[in-house]
Formats: C-alpha cells, structure tokens, sequence
C-alpha cells in the first residue's frame, strides 16, 4: 500500500516539475516582451508629446474650429465604451479588472438613462461580454500583445465615424495604465468628444506664447482641424502600447507566482514521498522481524516437545 502511494507520489511530482518548466519559460518570456513593450511606450511618446505641443501653439494663437470631434451632444443617449483587454489568458487579475471596470461604465450609462456600445479589444473581454449577452458593435482581437499604429488608426477611424454619424453620444476609454513593472492601474478617460483645444493645450509642455507669433498655412484653424484625428489617433495608441505593457507584466507576475507555487508542492510532495518511503521501509522490517519471531517461536516449541509424545 506504502509503495503504491510512493508511485503516485513520484508521478505527480514529476508532472509539477513539467508545469514548472513550462510557467518558468513564459515568465520569461513575458519578461522579455513587456521590456520591448516598454520600449515601444517610450518611443511613441514624443509624437504624441509634439502633436500636443502644437496644438497648445496653436491654441496660444487663438486658433479655433468647430470640429466634429469636438462637439458636445445636447442629451447623451449613446454611450460608447472602448475596452482594451487581451486575446490570452494566465496574466493574473488584468482581464477581470478592465471587465469589471468597463462593466461599470455601461451600468453607469444605464443609470443615466442611455444604452451603450462596446467596441472591444481583445478576445477575452469579446468573449466575456457576448456569453453575459451584452451587445458588442465592434471587436478586435490579434493586436493586444503587440499592437501598430495602423492597428490603432483603424480603430480609431471606427470610433471617429460611430461619433461623428451620431452613432454615439459619448466614448469612454477603458485600458490598464501601466505605471512600472510592479504596477498597473485600470484608467477610465473621456475619449470622445475632445476636449477644447485650450484644455489639449494645458497637457502640453511647450513655449506657446513664443509659437503663438508663427505663421501656420494653409491658416491655424485649417492645420488644428486637420491635426485633431491624427491627436485622437496618437491617444489610442498611447492607451494600447500602455495596455500592452500592463499584459506583459502581469503575466510575467502570474507565472513567476506560478513557478513559485509549483516549487512549493514539489517540496510537499517530496516530504510526503518520502514519509511514504520510510513507511514502507518500516512495514518490510517489522515484517521481516516479525516472520523472524514466528520461525523462532515454532523452533522452540519444537524443542520443547516432550519425546514421547510424538510416539
């Protein structure tokens, strides 16, 4: 019984080990995609970082036009919700917190009285929402882990024309922030309609009052009305590479506690094998020892029949 306990003992450690294996190579994995994520961040930033400074330049010049994406609806019965989440699973909390957060959104848009759109990205969350019945207008899935900017200029040309037909009322964005490897934050941000340009111009950090002296051509308000899609464009993207980013480290996170856990059952599992051992090992001396006392208890009680008796 002891050594029947010792083979599957033996048979699940080895398969822990095997699991280990594979949760130490994707740990690994992950930590070198959210390094290249973090990367692409960084390098996208100084174009989203100058389309801002020359809208503030801009702005500074006095520069205003009535752009669609700019108008506020009279009654917002509409509410569009972009969800960034991703196409694989094992990244710990990352999906769940994006889905709860969208989640809220849409009942919020309830409570004031308006229906909602999703536009998803990412195969989990379109999952999620169309087995809980919701309804999904748009969906994208294959650009979570390592998104382009054509990827984003698509989707945000989809959002753009859900808005500007009036298909919407009002976008929210949805997306983890990705804050250091340690920490992500799930962010909730107004998408659509933009923000006046003086409020763009507040995020930027340039010398407008020394650009506001600069001749623009064709004139300011024909370059701001062409620059404000290639801004909502630069946004989005910034919101997918931070959502890339955010996958990577949380996963790399999951499996590194995965590969932990699994060290940990191998450990117990080793100190169960090895009781199961000494058991046995215990159960075949006193068995011996026992067999041993038997074979002298039949010799002695031999010896001592009288000889007689076996006449």
């Amino acid at each position: 019984m002891a050594g029947g306990r010792e083979r599957v003992l033996r048979r699940r450690i080895g398969s822990v080990q095997n699991t280990k294996k594979i949760t130490r190579a994707m740990e690994l994995i992950a930590a070198t995609r959210v390094a290249k994520a973090q990367q692409l961040a960084r390098a996208a930033r100084p174009y989203a970082n100058q389309i801002t400074t020359v809208i503030e330049n801009l702005a500074a010049g006095g520069a205003e036009v009535d752009h669609p994406l700019l108008r506020e609806a009279e009654q917002v019965q509409m509410v569009g919700v972009i969800v960034i989440a991703s196409d694989r699973g094992l990244a710990g909390p990352y999906n769940s917190s994006v889905i709860r957060a969208a989640e809220r959104q849409v009942q919020n848009a309830r409570a004031e009285g308006a229906d909602y759109s999703l536009i998803v990205v990412g195969k989990k969350a379109r999952d999620y929402f169309t087995f809980r019945n919701y309804s999904v207008d748009s969906y994208t899935t294959g650009i979570s882990d390592k998104p382009s900017y054509e990827d984003a200029r698509a989707l945000a040309e989809t959002v753009a024309d859900m808005f500007v037909e009036g298909r919407v009322d009002r976008v929210e964005l949805v997306y983890t922030e990705f804050l250091s490897l340690g920490s992500q934050r799930v962010t909730v941000r107004r998408f659509l309609p933009l923000e006046s340009t003086k409020t763009i111009a507040a995020e930027g950090a340039g010398r407008a009052e020394v650009a506001a002296s600069f001749e623009f051509e064709p004139s300011p308000e024909g370059v701001l009305e062409a620059l404000l899609p290639r801004y909502v464009e630069a946004r989005l993207f910034g919101a997918l590479l931070e959502a890339a980013a955010s996958e990577h480290a949380n996963r790399q996170r999951a499996m590194k506690a995965a590969t932990d856990n699994a060290e940990e059952l191998i450990t117990k599992l080793s100190r169960e094998m090895n009781r199961a051992r000494q058991d046995a090992i215990t159960t075949e001396i006193m068995e011996i020892v026992g067999g041993a006392e038997a074979l002298g208890g039949d010799q002695e009680t031999k010896d001592l029949t009288p000889v007689g008796a076996e006449a």
